[in-house]
């Protein structure tokens, strides 16, 4: 691969707490552990809870390192109100965020509130864009049909263009999962080929980020081929070391 891997990683924490069965201190160990992992192999970026950002832009801080810092929003269900959403980020961007990564509401969406989602995805977008800040918009493709995801593609794509031209698209992406939504009947959940096929062909000029599976280098290697432009993965060190990673999200 002639390019840099790492440049393509949001290296990902977002399990809370209890998830993990971690007691504070723990937890807060934990969180130091993997920041320092992407300050050591250069990652992107740092994808984690919001309640982390002060504690990991220290820590890159005080290692003179230039690794970016995400979070997301209204995860992992993108149910709650825009204006919910709205004070979400605002909170992110007031700590330091450098990533939004935002759970549309895509249960509006599936039930036909389109002008409903184009002012979420406006209001959000204009947000994060008049803050310099970096949009990604999760659209949980593993809970849309096909022409959902080309359908919610091409709405997020033209409010963006519309509204904020050309010239900010390489700042909004469009992400496939949370990697937590539960699929039935155990169908894959994340990142599939055909999901990013779909997001890349009904999103462009956006840039798409693939999440959710991402587990070796094989997986990374086929996203990346196909044009994703990041990876959100908390298997960044195993596919780094082409390893096959056995996290579960």
């Amino acid at each position: 691969m002639i390019f840099n891997i790492t440049s393509f990683f949001d290296s990902t924490y977002l399990k809370t707490k209890e998830q993990s069965g971690l007691s504070d201190q723990e937890e807060k160990q934990v969180v130091k552990s993997f920041v320092l992992e992407a300050v050591d192999h250069r990652f992107k970026l740092v994808m984690i809870r919001s309640s982390h950002i002060a504690f990991a832009k220290e820590i890159i801080a005080n290692s003179g390192s230039n690794v970016l810092v995400g979070t997301v929003i209204d995860f992992p269900n993108g149910n709650s109100l825009t204006e919910s959403k709205l004070d979400e980020i605002s909170k992110a961007i007031n700590l330091g965020a450098d990533d939004i990564d935002v759970v549309i509401n895509y249960e509006l969406f599936k039930k036909g509130e389109y002008d409903y989602i184009v002012n979420q995805v406006k209001e959000c977008t204009a947000l994060c864009l008049s803050n310099n800040k970096t949009i990604k918009w999760i659209i949980e493709s593993a809970a849309l049909s096909d022409n959902e995801i080309i359908d919610i593609c091409q709405l997020i794509r033209d409010v963006v263009i519309d509204n904020f031209g050309q010239n900010n698209a390489h700042n909004v992406f469009v992400k496939s999962s949370t990697g937590f939504y539960v699929s039935p009947e155990s169908a894959p959940n994340g990142a599939t080929v055909s999901a990013i096929k779909l997001m890349l062909d009904n999103s462009s000029p956006l840039l798409v980020k693939a999440s959710g599976g991402i587990r070796n280098i094989e997986d990374f290697k086929t996203m990346v081929d196909l044009g994703v432009k990041r990876i959100g993965t908390s298997s960044a060190l195993s596919i780094l070391q082409a390893k096959q990673s056995d996290s579960n999200y």
